[in-house]
Protein backbone atom coordinates (compact mmCIF):
# COMPACT_ATOMS: atom_id res chain seq x y z
CA UNK A 1 0.00 0.00 0.00
CA UNK A 2 1.20 3.49 -0.72
CA UNK A 3 0.57 6.71 1.20
CA UNK A 4 -1.80 9.41 -0.07
CA UNK A 5 -2.31 12.97 1.06
CA UNK A 6 -5.84 13.63 -0.24
CA UNK A 7 -9.02 13.78 1.84
CA UNK A 8 -11.42 10.85 1.45
CA UNK A 9 -15.16 11.53 1.39
CA UNK A 10 -17.99 9.22 0.34
CA UNK A 11 -20.60 10.43 -2.09
CA UNK A 12 -23.38 12.37 -0.35
CA UNK A 13 -25.47 13.67 -3.24
CA UNK A 14 -28.02 10.84 -2.79
CA UNK A 15 -29.00 8.37 -0.07
CA UNK A 16 -27.99 4.81 -0.97
CA UNK A 17 -27.92 1.48 0.91
CA UNK A 18 -24.36 1.67 2.21
CA UNK A 19 -24.84 5.21 3.53
CA UNK A 20 -28.21 4.39 5.11
CA UNK A 21 -26.69 1.33 6.81
CA UNK A 22 -24.12 3.57 8.51
CA UNK A 23 -26.86 5.95 9.60
CA UNK A 24 -28.98 3.16 11.11
CA UNK A 25 -25.95 1.56 12.79
CA UNK A 26 -24.75 4.87 14.22
CA UNK A 27 -28.15 5.77 15.64
CA UNK A 28 -28.49 2.30 17.16
CA UNK A 29 -25.02 2.47 18.75
CA UNK A 30 -25.60 5.97 20.14
CA UNK A 31 -29.04 5.10 21.54
CA UNK A 32 -27.84 1.78 22.96
CA UNK A 33 -24.82 3.43 24.58
CA UNK A 34 -27.08 5.96 26.32
CA UNK A 35 -29.53 3.23 27.36
CA UNK A 36 -26.66 1.10 28.70
CA UNK A 37 -25.38 4.00 30.77
CA UNK A 38 -28.75 5.16 32.08
CA UNK A 39 -31.14 2.19 32.23
CA UNK A 40 -29.51 -1.22 32.25
CA UNK A 41 -26.08 -2.61 31.34
CA UNK A 42 -27.63 -5.32 29.17
CA UNK A 43 -28.32 -2.70 26.48
CA UNK A 44 -24.64 -3.22 25.64
CA UNK A 45 -25.75 -6.36 23.82
CA UNK A 46 -27.47 -4.15 21.26
CA UNK A 47 -24.10 -2.54 20.53
CA UNK A 48 -22.59 -6.03 20.35
CA UNK A 49 -25.26 -6.99 17.78
CA UNK A 50 -24.25 -4.04 15.58
CA UNK A 51 -20.60 -5.07 15.93
CA UNK A 52 -21.32 -8.67 14.98
CA UNK A 53 -23.44 -7.55 12.01
CA UNK A 54 -20.58 -5.32 10.86
CA UNK A 55 -18.16 -8.25 11.08
CA UNK A 56 -20.65 -10.38 9.14
CA UNK A 57 -20.80 -7.77 6.37
CA UNK A 58 -17.01 -7.49 6.12
CA UNK A 59 -16.45 -11.25 5.99
CA UNK A 60 -19.43 -12.51 3.97
CA UNK A 61 -20.90 -9.44 2.26
CA UNK A 62 -24.36 -10.20 3.70
CA UNK A 63 -25.91 -7.19 5.42
CA UNK A 64 -29.13 -7.65 7.38
CA UNK A 65 -29.98 -3.94 7.42
CA UNK A 66 -28.90 -3.55 3.80
CA UNK A 67 -31.33 -6.28 2.72
CA UNK A 68 -34.18 -4.65 4.64
CA UNK A 69 -33.36 -1.31 2.99
CA UNK A 70 -33.28 -2.96 -0.47
CA UNK A 71 -36.70 -4.51 0.24
CA UNK A 72 -37.91 -0.99 1.13
CA UNK A 73 -36.64 0.33 -2.21
CA UNK A 74 -33.17 1.72 -1.49
CA UNK A 75 -30.50 1.13 -4.12
CA UNK A 76 -26.84 0.27 -3.45
CA UNK A 77 -24.01 2.46 -4.70
CA UNK A 78 -21.57 -0.46 -4.82
CA UNK A 79 -23.05 -3.06 -7.19
CA UNK A 80 -24.38 -6.06 -5.30
CA UNK A 81 -22.86 -9.47 -5.72
CA UNK A 82 -24.72 -12.66 -4.98
CA UNK A 83 -23.32 -15.88 -3.65
CA UNK A 84 -21.43 -18.05 -6.16
CA UNK A 85 -23.91 -20.00 -8.23
CA UNK A 86 -26.83 -17.68 -7.41
CA UNK A 87 -28.83 -15.99 -10.12
CA UNK A 88 -27.51 -12.58 -11.20
CA UNK A 89 -30.88 -11.00 -10.44
CA UNK A 90 -30.90 -12.35 -6.87
CA UNK A 91 -33.22 -10.33 -4.66
CA UNK A 92 -30.74 -10.48 -1.80
CA UNK A 93 -28.18 -7.75 -1.32
CA UNK A 94 -24.56 -8.78 -0.82
CA UNK A 95 -21.78 -6.25 -0.61
CA UNK A 96 -18.89 -7.07 -2.93
CA UNK A 97 -16.33 -9.41 -1.41
CA UNK A 98 -14.14 -10.03 -4.43
CA UNK A 99 -11.24 -8.20 -2.74
CA UNK A 100 -10.47 -6.20 0.40
CA UNK A 101 -11.20 -2.53 -0.26
CA UNK A 102 -11.50 0.44 2.08
CA UNK A 103 -15.20 0.10 2.88
CA UNK A 104 -14.79 -3.57 3.85
CA UNK A 105 -11.91 -2.65 6.16
CA UNK A 106 -14.14 -0.06 7.82
CA UNK A 107 -16.82 -2.68 8.49
CA UNK A 108 -14.15 -4.98 9.92
CA UNK A 109 -12.60 -2.35 12.22
CA UNK A 110 -15.96 -1.03 13.39
CA UNK A 111 -17.17 -4.57 14.08
CA UNK A 112 -14.12 -5.48 16.14
CA UNK A 113 -14.14 -2.17 18.05
CA UNK A 114 -17.86 -2.28 18.84
CA UNK A 115 -17.81 -5.96 19.82
CA UNK A 116 -14.88 -5.55 22.19
CA UNK A 117 -15.89 -2.21 23.70
CA UNK A 118 -19.52 -3.24 24.24
CA UNK A 119 -18.46 -6.31 26.18
CA UNK A 120 -15.89 -4.31 28.13
CA UNK A 121 -18.63 -1.77 28.94
CA UNK A 122 -21.00 -4.52 30.06
CA UNK A 123 -18.64 -6.62 32.12
CA UNK A 124 -15.71 -4.39 33.10
CA UNK A 125 -16.35 -0.63 33.16
CA UNK A 126 -19.12 1.64 31.88
CA UNK A 127 -16.44 4.13 30.82
CA UNK A 128 -16.03 2.04 27.67
CA UNK A 129 -19.36 3.53 26.59
CA UNK A 130 -17.50 6.72 25.73
CA UNK A 131 -15.73 4.76 23.01
CA UNK A 132 -18.92 3.13 21.70
CA UNK A 133 -20.55 6.57 21.73
CA UNK A 134 -17.62 7.98 19.77
CA UNK A 135 -17.92 5.20 17.18
CA UNK A 136 -21.69 5.78 16.94
CA UNK A 137 -21.21 9.53 16.50
CA UNK A 138 -18.50 8.93 13.90
CA UNK A 139 -20.80 6.64 11.86
CA UNK A 140 -23.67 9.15 11.94
CA UNK A 141 -21.22 11.90 10.91
CA UNK A 142 -19.96 9.62 8.14
CA UNK A 143 -23.51 9.08 6.87
CA UNK A 144 -24.35 12.80 6.76
CA UNK A 145 -21.06 14.42 5.73
CA UNK A 146 -19.18 11.64 3.97
CA UNK A 147 -16.19 12.17 6.29
CA UNK A 148 -14.85 9.37 8.48
CA UNK A 149 -11.68 9.42 10.56
CA UNK A 150 -11.04 5.69 10.07
CA UNK A 151 -11.71 5.89 6.32
CA UNK A 152 -9.24 8.75 5.94
CA UNK A 153 -6.60 6.90 7.94
CA UNK A 154 -7.01 3.77 5.81
CA UNK A 155 -7.15 5.86 2.62
CA UNK A 156 -3.91 7.62 3.50
CA UNK A 157 -2.31 4.25 4.17
CA UNK A 158 -3.25 3.21 0.63
CA UNK A 159 -6.51 1.24 0.91
CA UNK A 160 -8.47 1.44 -2.34
CA UNK A 161 -12.02 2.80 -1.96
CA UNK A 162 -15.10 1.97 -4.01
CA UNK A 163 -17.30 4.88 -2.83
CA UNK A 164 -15.44 8.11 -2.88
CA UNK A 165 -14.54 11.49 -4.13
CA UNK A 166 -11.16 13.04 -3.57
CA UNK A 167 -10.44 16.52 -2.26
Amino acid sequence: MFKRHDLFLVKTHIWYVERLVWLVAGIDVLASSVLTATLHPNWAFSVLFVGVCSLLVSLTGFCIVGNILVLLGARPMIPSTALPGAKKDSRYYFMQTDRWYLERYIYLFVGVNLSLSSMLARFYSPYWLFFTGFVGLATVTFAFTGFCIMANLLYRLGAEPRLCRYL
